[in-house]
């Protein structure tokens, strides 16, 4: 084998740039994607070398290449490019592969060393809170959930927390079809106290549970969400009320939004805003 042969082993076939353009080329590609997937109706070649800072010219190449690999398509009547269908066929792949009950775990944990209580993890199935996860408090004392249990959405921390992002028609079938039984005393009983509090949660990002599904308890919960802003679940602190009384529910109710937010950012999904309800 020559000298000129062997200098040639390994690098890319037809390639006489170095690697580096290689990776600002893939860069700058990928920021293309990016800027994309933040415009769902479309954006104009002019505005795309903008967000990337690049010549029209050399946008326009980019563009051109991944078009022709399907990452991106472009509108033949009003010439904006949009995400592709190979785009969203990897980001799907990245959702369907998602747990977000292992995800959740460490946080659990943490939550746990933090506040001292037990920390839990539940979604919603059939218009019930279903408990997957918990992180037990090292208290004698303690919040103890059996794995696989349910409580009403409308009385247990966590279910409020999940029933304050849900969709108003959501909410409204989930009422016609569990009604608002007393769990307690203190559980809500009615359509308008209920709105009122879920308005409350999503101001100030996270729910209550003050003895509304067992007496003697109080609970701290907030959701996380899927990248449609939805909510994937929720997250919650619950110990007896000699720990966690009322003047201490707004120093959990942050720790217990932290975490929901940085578990809902690594899953990739997105944090709603209070003003889309």
């Amino acid at each position: 084998m020559s000298e000129t042969k062997r200098k040639a082993v390994g690098r890319p076939a037809g390639s006489g740039k170095s690697s580096g353009g290689h990776s600002q080329s893939l860069v700058r590609g990928l920021n293309i994607l990016e800027g994309l997937a933040a415009a769902p109706v479309g954006l104009a070649l002019s505005d795309i070398a903008q967000i990337v800072g690049l010549a029209p010219s050399t946008t326009h190449r980019l563009l051109q290449a991944l078009h022709k690999q399907g990452f991106i398509t472009q509108d033949a009547e009003l010439g904006l490019w949009k995400i592709g269908v190979k785009t969203f066929q990897i980001g799907n792949t990245f959702l369907e592969s998602r747990d977000f009950v292992a995800t959740a775990r460490p946080y659990l944990r943490r939550l746990t060393d933090e506040s001292g209580e037990s920390a839990n993890l539940g979604i919603r199935d059939d218009g019930m809170a279903v408990f997957l996860a918990q992180s037990e408090s090292p208290q004698m004392m303690r919040m103890i959930t059996r794995l696989g249990s349910r409580a009403p959405l409308h009385a247990s921390g966590v279910g409020k927390a999940l029933l304050a992002w849900l969709p108003e028609k959501e909410v409204e079938r989930i009422l016609q079809a569990r009604g608002l039984p007393k769990v307690t005393d203190n559980t809500i009983d009615t359509p308008a106290r209920l709105r009122q509090g879920m308005a409350e949660i999503r101001r100030q990002g996270y729910a209550c549970d003050r003895e509304e599904h067992a007496v003697g308890l109080h609970c701290v919960a907030a959701s996380i969400h899927d990248e449609q802003g939805n909510p994937l679940g929720a997250i919650s602190v619950s110990g007896p009320v000699a720990r966690i009384p009322e003047s201490r529910l707004a120093e959990l109710g942050g720790l217990v939004s932290r975490a929901a937010r940085e578990i809902t950012t690594q899953l990739g999904g997105r944090l709603p805003s209070a003003e889309e309800y």
